[in-house]
């Protein structure tokens, strides 16, 4: 694959012809709306007929029953796994049942040598986030093994391949009792054949401090799960100030550390598959940006007649225009962003990648990915 920047008096015809490809090829890889304007500062994938893989990857993808059929059915062939968020559980350790139904999911990813994984998140009966649930399970061995009963029931009947634990904000004193958990989930998982992954906050050093970090104990987790998926995203969110999503030196600095505590061949790299528009200027505790698609984000830039920049240090494509007398910034991926971190997973050796999430449909990600890496596919046991 070929990544060209889109210079001033630039056009979909010319740029094929100095290529010799057929403008199709650009139009469709590149997901562009008629009449296939450009925005400068884009960056096109382009095929070139020709392949520079270096190893192999296993692919995570995280994604709700309403995902659109279509979109999964696309994106099936570039996954290992496939994550259907989410299942949560009550104080005593009752599962929760997703509100739609995922049986489609699990089949569909199974036609297509897809593993499905349940991902088991602390939600209440509300839907609602509560770390409160956390405490209450992981240090209660009735509840413990409650939970860890019902996890195992739903993979036997539904046909999931394995769980991935996605506890966050987990309390600085929980910290044990959740490796614990783990850890226990592990053993009678294992007995059967399921797989156990565990998310991981993005800290950088062991003790870091802070909510999001203090209750994961890396080493511990990565030696007894199966894998771990670094969380290397949000840096720029919703309520934040403006800034990459996944600044290639911040995901880095993760990425060092995480090597020092657990295997490179357990640890998957999260990749975030969208970008955050904010208004401006940003006021903390006022300013809320609003989450955007990466197909999308071109797509206002050329709507505006925005230049699209790309920041070297953070290696992210970002933008400003103003619509209805206020200025905007967007932040967000494309290819160039993207190869930075499979250059990322290279050369630590990393497990491969899972992101969040695959609703949206982003084909130039998907190839650009097979260009790098032969992917992994397997079968649940």
């Amino acid at each position: 694959m070929v990544i060209y920047v889109v210079k001033q008096g630039d056009n979909v015809d010319d740029i094929a012809g100095n290529y010799g490809v057929l403008p199709q090829s650009i139009i469709a890889v590149n997901q562009l709306e008629y009449p296939y304007r450009l925005a400068v500062g884009q960056a096109l994938l382009i095929e070139d007929g020709e392949q520079d893989k270096d190893g192999y990857a296993y692919v995570n993808g995280f994604a709700y029953p309403f995902i659109s059929r279509w979109v999964l059915e696309n994106t099936l062939p570039y996954l290992s796994f496939l994550s259907v968020f989410s299942y949560g559980f009550t104080m005593e350790g009752y599962i929760l049942y997703p509100p739609l139904p995922d049986e489609w999911m699990i089949a569909l990813a199974l036609e297509n040598a897809v593993t499905p994984i349940l991902t088991l998140t602390p939600l209440d009966e509300n839907g609602q986030f509560n770390n409160n649930l956390i405490t209450s399970v992981v240090n209660s061995r009735e509840y413990t093994e409650r939970l860890v009963s019902e996890v195992l029931y739903v993979l036997r009947t539904k046909g999931y391949g394995g769980v991935d634990v996605d506890f966050e904000y987990i309390k600085r004193e929980d910290r044990d009792a959740f490796t614990a958990f783990v850890e226990t989930l592990k053993n009678v998982l294992a007995q059967e054949g399921y797989l156990v992954s565990v998310d991981l906050a993005p800290k950088i050093s062991r003790n870091q401090p802070g909510l999001l970090y203090a209750g994961k104990d890396y080493a511990s987790l990565g030696r007894i799960a199966d894998s771990v998926l670094l969380m290397t995203y949000e840096w720029g969110y919703k309520y934040g100030a403006p800034m990459g999503v996944a600044p290639i030196n911040k995901v880095r600095q993760v990425v060092e550390y995480a090597v020092t505590e657990i295997e490179p061949e357990k640890i998957m790299l999260g990749i975030p598959n969208y970008g955050y528009d904010w208004p401006l200027p940003f006021v903390q505790g006022v300013t809320v940006a609003r989450t955007i698609v990466n197909v999308e984000a071109v797509q206002i830039a050329i709507e505006n007649n925005a230049v699209i920049q790309f920041d070297e240090t953070a290696k992210s494509p970002y933008f400003y225009y103003t619509s209805e007398g206020v200025e905007h910034v967007v932040w967000f991926e494309d290819v160039r962003s993207l190869q930075a971190k499979f250059d990322l997973i290279k050369e630590f050796q990393l497990r491969g990648a899972g992101y969040w999430t695959v609703m949206s449909w982003f084909w130039a990600n998907w190839l650009l990915l097979s260009d790098n890496f032969d992917i992994i596919k397997r079968t649940c046991s």
